[in-house]
């Protein structure tokens, strides 16, 4: 089943596009290793969902996974040959805002090499560019 919020306050949002990075969820802070997004996108709840399906099945549950972002955005889309003016169509799907810069996944509990086999298979699913990232030890 697809990630979408269970209720929401208003049905319709506006589409706005803000390209800036990410300066909030840009760093690895539950697991060892994350996947880094470094473009900007909205990410569909079905991509998500395929991407998290497709590294529980390579890890066999070994570790445990992090999907740090979630799908909140509703998504509408007229059907096409429509006249305009009918108002605003109904939602066609739900989308996470992704800057450059967002954590997308996290994996710990699993070595360096299963994580980038994982990440290598997740990151297909996504339609966006990624990077595998560490975690950083602060002192």
């Amino acid at each position: 089943m697809a990630l979408m919020p269970k209720r929401v306050k208003y049905r319709k949002e506006q589409r706005r596009v803000r390209p800036r990075k990410a300066t909030k969820g840009n760093y690895v802070a539950f697991g060892d290793y994350g996947l880094q997004a470094l473009e900007g996108a909205w990410v569909k709840g079905t991509q998500l969902e395929a991407g998290r399906v497709a590294a529980q099945h390579f890890l066999k549950r070994e570790g445990k996974l992090f999907i740090r972002v979630f799908p909140d955005k509703p998504i509408s889309k007229k059907p096409l040959e429509t006249r305009m003016g009918t108002g605003k169509a109904e939602v066609e799907y739900w989308a996470a805002r992704v800057k450059p810069g967002t954590m997308l996944f996290e994996i710990a509990g699993v070595p360096l090499a299963t994580a980038q086999a994982a990440f290598m298979r997740v990151a297909m699913k996504m339609p966006v560019k990624t990077r595998l990232v560490g975690r950083r030890v602060r002192v």
